[in-house]
């Protein structure tokens, strides 16, 4: 098994956040799904949506976890939302659900100083009662997957770190 750390969950529960802290913490890099995608693309993830459409976007998250299998290890690796659903998700290291509730969310979203770009770059937050449908029916499926499944809510990045380290 790979010596990756594979964070999961929610559009901005702070997964990216976490990783680029932790990767300062410990001795490992950390890299983003989302930026190895719109990277390639050299589009933003809105775009490829856009234009190319959801099946398409898919395809490249299952092509990134494909490559990390391959390429990457002691690493600790934060997904967009949906990338759990790649069929090779058990093969990338250990995965970890950043857990919190919908509202937590949202507040943190919606009030964090760069608030409006925050909530821009997450279309579906433009439609709360869509956004929450979304996250209900993705708690099941993030616990199947989740090796470890630690609660953020109100909680320091040291007390974040030390659940992690502790893996």
């Amino acid at each position: 098994m790979k010596n990756n750390i594979i964070l999961i969950g929610f559009m901005g529960v702070g997964k990216g956040t976490i990783a680029r802290a932790y990767s300062h913490h410990s001795n490992r890099y950390n890299i983003d799904t989302d930026d190895l995608i719109e990277s390639k693309e050299n589009k933003t993830i809105k775009k490829i949506f856009t234009k190319e459409g959801e099946a398409f976007f898919r395809a490249l998250e299952q092509d990134t976890a494909n490559w990390i299998e391959e390429s990457v290890d002691n690493t600790i690796i934060s997904c967009g939302g949906g990338f759990y659903n790649v069929d090779n998700i058990d093969k990338l290291g250990i995965i970890v659900l950043l857990n919190a509730s919908y509202e937590w969310i949202y507040n943190r979203l919606s009030t964090a100083p760069n608030a409006k770009n925050k909530l821009a770059k997450r279309p579906l937050f433009a439609n709360p009662k869509e956004a929450q449908k979304l996250y209900k029916s993705r708690q099941e499926d993030y616990r199947k997957v989740a090796d470890v499944i630690i609660d953020i809510e109100n909680r320091s990045m040291e007390e974040i770190f030390k659940e992690i380290d502790s893996i």
